[in-house]
């Protein structure tokens, strides 16, 4: 990479000790240290002097939160924004606000090190690196899906995502009614948080999410997220779906993989099924949404413009998997149209 253009980095963070770490950790022949900023109003004449590629932002600081100065900032300087928390529902308020991804600060309380802490942090500032601007926000709410459709317990709905995922997902579900067939979803997330994000879905959309657990049944208006650390497959019982959730080595990097997901859907359920693919680095899922195609199921992946990053749909896309491409905002009545 020696004549290759550094990404500048500025890091954001109230504790000098764990400022030093991220610095000396990340600077290499990829990542040049910009500047450090001890608080958002401090990172705030940095960014204006140095003009970052990307951001690092804790969530918990002093005078004003990591989301609270994400949410002032992106509107008038778009920076990539990679926040670095510990295990806390934030960092979903900070996705909402517009932070491209996050990572998880070494903790106790998990098996997470701090070379994995670090390993992760520049894979996150390599792909944020990557967003030029924003994908559209929605300025205008998802119009919501008639609660007209009747549920065939034959169909079932697997969604894969990565990065950015997380919001594209809520903004999908929150549109849709209870009466929807039953949803299987793989999406790239730490462990921990797969369970809160499955929580996020259950109280704030009308249905029924939980992390999946081996066993689990798929019905209508049920959603089944992967565990962030597992494998997830269908498998089916008679008329039902049933999960299997298990451990695993990374599949095209990933565990959970969208594509172990996504060939068991193809394998089981075949026509009865529907794939989405949608935002995230990489090309996982790519092949696994084609082999839904092949089997005669359904498949949509997100536009370009619409995407955080046009890596996994656009893969997916080249080779023929997608059959509807769209718009986040128009995933919900797209879906609908292909169920009936």
């Amino acid at each position: 990479m020696e004549n290759a253009k550094k990404i500048r980095v500025l890091v954001v963070d109230d504790s000098p000790l764990f400022r030093e770490t991220i610095v000396r950790e990340i600077s290499s022949d990829e990542i040049e240290i910009a500047a450090v900023a001890a608080n958002p109003l401090e990172a705030r004449d940095r960014i204006l002097e140095t003009h970052p590629d990307v951001i690092t932002c804790d969530v918990e600081m002093p005078f004003m939160d990591g989301i609270e100065f994400v949410r002032q900032l992106l509107p008038q300087y778009y920076v990539p924004v990679v926040m670095v928390s510990s295990v806390s529902n934030k960092v979903f308020e900070a996705l909402k606000a517009g932070a491209v991804d996050f990572v998880v600060k070494p903790d106790q309380r998990t098996s997470q090190s701090m070379d994995t802490f670090v390993k992760d942090l520049i894979q996150k500032i390599r792909i944020a690196s990557s967003v030029k601007t924003p994908a559209l926000k929605q300025q205008k709410a998802i119009s919501k899906v008639s609660s007209e459709i009747i549920a065939d317990t034959g169909k079932i709905i697997a969604i894969g995502a990565s990065t950015g995922g997380t919001e594209a997902i809520f903004s999908i579900l929150s549109a849709l009614p209870p009466t929807i067939p039953g949803i299987v979803i793989a999406q790239h997330i730490p462990a921990v948080f797969s369970r809160m994000f499955a929580e996020r879905l259950n109280k704030q959309t009308a249905l029924m999410a939980k992390e999946a657990a081996t066993g689990d049944t798929l019905s209508q208006g049920t959603v089944l997220i992967a565990p962030g650390d597992k494998h997830m497959k269908v498998k089916k019982i008679g008329n039902r779906f049933q999960v299997e959730c298990f451990l695993g080595e990374k599949v095209n990097g990933h565990c959970p993989s969208v594509d172990v997901l996504f060939d068991s859907v193809a394998k089981e359920a075949g026509s009865s099924s529907v794939g989405i693919i949608l935002t995230g680095m990489g090309y996982d899922g790519a092949k696994g949404l084609l082999n839904i195609r092949r089997k005669g199921g359904r498949t949509i992946g997100q536009d370009k413009a619409s995407s955080v990053v046009y890596g996994m749909p656009k893969v997916a896309y080249d080779i023929g998997a997608v059959e509807i491409q769209t718009a986040l905002s128009n995933m919900p009545l797209t879906l609908y149209n292909v169920l009936k």
